[in-house]
């Protein structure tokens, strides 16, 4: 075997480091482990990401591909690329706006900086976007509405310093295997607990001292009830408050009775209590995908922030810790200019504007106006606005989007380019293929949800006919905006964007390769070679403090903060607290329950939510052996709800239970599980199953444009009277020549 080599697992956001080593003769990884070394992780690392890295299942794609005649043909690079600057070259031509691109938390640090300067700064697109708007965007826009700032303050330093951890709509036993490892630990020693809030009994919640199970999509109405009844308990940390936030008060005066909250969010008054004192203990606050992919995304991540707030867990071994979902989605936000420019610069600032331009060589009205739509906005603006060709990257929205029948519908009309490592439901329909590598073969870095950077490095070459995702960005970039890259090595555009970031919020400008290879992962803010990291927002040492009128340099005295609000059970000690806002003063939000979008019926009375396999792959690409062999999808329903629809449910021919699920968009069919995990009256589908997108809606957060994936209408009708018959895993796949190479005697991830 090859020398072992020091990477990063790009399984989910955990960030844990691996070794890999590559086969001797071909192409592919002979062996993955945990790396000791690596600071994050310690040696851990979950079987799935060992798997997954060294063994993946799914459809390589070893060669470019070219539509002719209806049919996805084998042909050259050369001829491929050639086809992608002819037609993008017409479309600028017209509009600058008629390209969209989305890219990936799959992709690099240097890959998504490359692909947001080409579409931002070489086409000036403003329809470019990236999956992580999908599961992050919601969480993204309440920081920066209470902190100003994206990305949480706490680190994994202060997981076992909590004595509560809350976990509210996420499944990290499931989700992030490592980092719950961690947090249950925590969880185990005197005087801490884990408390779970989720309407399904998760494997966290199984693992848990307490289960709190809200009505789907009740969550902003239970985190408001929280902070009524910890205002009306008198448990809110005044010193706090009053030294470091702003609009507390204002809040309370709209807040609903706790009694009337609760009873919204479907839970008992007791229930709200028992989390007004797991608050009062130092607790880490954590959420994922069931706050954010909602209508109420934002506002319900806001409102957890409240309550931190409101009891002073904002600082070490404490505060809000939005779980990031895919691997680098903390690096596509900070690098890729999808909502900020990079280094979080704001997108609106007419300076920041200046200096991205500057940066780049271009004109600054080359540079669009806003940040886009979202993912959702722009595939529907292949037929309502101006998008004539989109160019996907790492990401499969034919099976991602909501509503994916009209989503495929859309982008069956749009010249389609797609780049990817593997065979998608995106790829049968593509006019374009450009084959990229995947894991293993990949340099670069990515930065994991608690803002730490470390390097991706390939352990085996990649095939002839592969090239790597900034390669092809690089290419194209050459023939369309010539000029537009100095740099198209990884360690040069990484230093690009370095450079880039100094001076801003998310300061990368003191991280090198060379200081990675000596420190192995170093946590931003890092301003200069010697610095990294930690929580942010928090000064131990309390020489500045906040007074009542905002001005960061004037208030009360360090010394008069050495206190301990024993009612909270918080100490603040002699710290000072800054955010980057106008005032320098964290902010209260204002939001509050509304009905999601779409709630059940008489026509459809059953609420379907989505939510991750233990082994599932975003939409599988990487744990189904082709898109054609794609596990049955498997509904989960309590046994209550199936017995209320028995005749909804029949055996197929290996006796096993089955039925149709409808939406107003679509119909499935599904193998039935009966579980009592299940809330009574709710449909749990796999999000990673490619069917499961045809049911949802595309309804998506004002404020974040992240769709609502976990609350819809549906209903149980028996298979053989499905209103429009069963949709199947294989539904509109093109017969096209498929090529997928194995080297005997290696593992199944070796191509060549």
């Amino acid at each position: 075997m090859s020398e072992p080599v020091q990477t990063t697992c790009m399984r989910c956001a955990v960030g844990c480091g691996h070794v890999h080593e590559g086969v001797d003769i071909g192409y592919g990884i002979a062996s993955v482990q945990g790396d000791v070394s690596h600071p994050v992780s310690k040696g851990l690392a979950c079987p799935r990401g060992i798997r997954e890295s060294g063994d993946p299942d799914g459809e390589w794609l070893t060669q470019p591909l070219v539509r002719k005649g209806g049919e996805l043909l084998p042909t050259t690079w050369d001829v491929a690329l050639g086809r992608v600057v002819r037609v993008f070259e017409e479309i600028l031509d017209r509009d600058r706006d008629g390209i969209g691109v989305l890219g990936s938390g799959q992709q690099t640090n240097e890959a998504a900086y490359a692909l947001g300067k080409l579409a931002r700064g070489g086409f000036g697109t403003r329809h470019y976007d990236a999956n992580t708007t999908l599961c992050m965007a919601s969480a993204v826009a309440a920081y920066y509405d209470a902190f100003g700032s994206d990305a949480p303050p706490c680190t994994y330093d202060d997981i076992p310093d909590a004595r509560t951890h809350l976990v509210w709509g996420a499944n990290p036993a499931v989700a992030h295997p490592v980092m719950f490892r961690w947090i249950h630990e925590s969880a185990q020693d005197p005087d801490s607990r884990l408390v779970v809030v989720d309407p399904v009994a998760t494997t966290t919640a199984e693992a848990a001292d307490a289960h709190v199970s809200p009505e789907p999509g009740g969550d902003l109405a239970l985190a408001r009830a929280v902070l009524a009844r910890i205002v009306e308990r008198g448990r809110v940390d005044r010193e706090f408050v009053d030294r470091a936030t702003t609009g507390f008060d204002d809040l309370c005066k709209d807040l609903p009775t706790p009694t009337a909250a609760a009873a919204t969010a479907g839970v008992p008054l007791e229930t709200v209590d028992a989390l007004v004192e797991a608050l009062a203990d130092p607790t880490l606050l954590y959420w994922g995908m069931g706050v954010n992919q909602s209508t109420q995304g934002t506002a319900t991540a806001g409102a957890l922030i409240d309550c931190c707030l409101a009891t002073g867990n904002v600082g070490p071994g404490s505060g809000p810790f939005s779980l990031t979902g895919q691997a680098n989605s903390m690096g596509t936000r900070v690098c890729s200019s999808k909502g900020t420019w990079p280094g979080h610069r704001d997108f609106g600032d007419p300076d920041e504007r200046a200096v991205v331009a500057d940066a780049w060589g271009v004109p600054e009205g080359r540079l669009p106006d806003d940040t886009g739509p979202g993912p959702v906005g722009i595939v529907e603006a292949i037929n309502d606005g101006p998008i004539e060709a989109l160019w996907t990257v790492a990401t499969n929205p034919v099976a991602g989007l909501p509503d994916a029948t009209a989503a495929r519908e859309r982008l069956d009309e749009t010249f389609l380019v797609v780049q990817d490592a593997f065979r998608s439901e995106t790829v049968e329909l593509a006019d374009v293929v450009l084959p990229a590598a995947t894991w293993g073969e990949s340099s670069g870095t990515a930065m994991n949800m608690e803002r730490t950077v470390s390097r991706v490095r390939p352990a085996t070459d990649s095939p002839s006919g592969i090239r790597s995702d900034l390669a092809i960005v690089a290419t194209l970039a050459d023939r369309l905006v010539p000029g537009l890259f100095d740099a198209r090595d990884p360690e040069g555009i990484f230093a690009e964007f370095a450079a880039l970031t100094e001076g801003t919020d998310a300061d990368c400008s003191g991280i090198t390769y060379d200081r990675l290879e000596q420190e192995v992962a170093v946590r931003w803010p890092a301003p200069d070679a010697a610095t990294a990291g930690g929580y942010r927002y928090y000064d131990p040492d309390g020489d500045r403090s906040i007074g009542t009128d905002g001005d960061p340099s004037t208030g009360v005295d360090d010394d008069s903060r050495s206190t301990t609000d024993e009612e909270s059970g918080t100490a603040n000690g002699g710290a000072a607290w800054t955010f980057p806002t106008p005032s320098g003063r964290a902010r209260f939000s204002t939001g509050f329950a509304g009905s999601v979008p779409e709630p059940p019926s008489e026509a459809y009375p059953l609420t379907l939510t989505t939510a991750r396999d233990p082994d599932g792959y975003n939409t599988g690409v990487r744990t189904r052996p082709s898109i054609d062999e794609a596990d049955p999808l498997v509904a989960r329903v309590d046994p209550a709800t199936l017995a209320d629809h028995e005749e909804c449910v029949r055996a197929d021919d290996e006796s096993k239970p089955i039925t149709t699920i409808e939406s107003r968009r679509a119909s499935v069919s599904a193998r039935v599980e009966p579980d009592d995990a299940i809330p009574e009256g709710m449909v749990w589908l796999p999000i990673h199953q490619p069917m499961t997108n045809h049911l949802t809606i595309a309804a998506t957060d004002p404020d974040s444009d992240e769709p609502n994936y976990k609350q819809c209408a549906v209903r149980l009708a028996a298979p053989e009277r499905s209103k429009r018959g069963t949709e199947t895993g294989s539904e509109g796949a093109s017969a096209t020549e498929r090529e997928r190479s194995e080297l005997a005697g290696h593992p199944a991830g070796v191509r060549q």
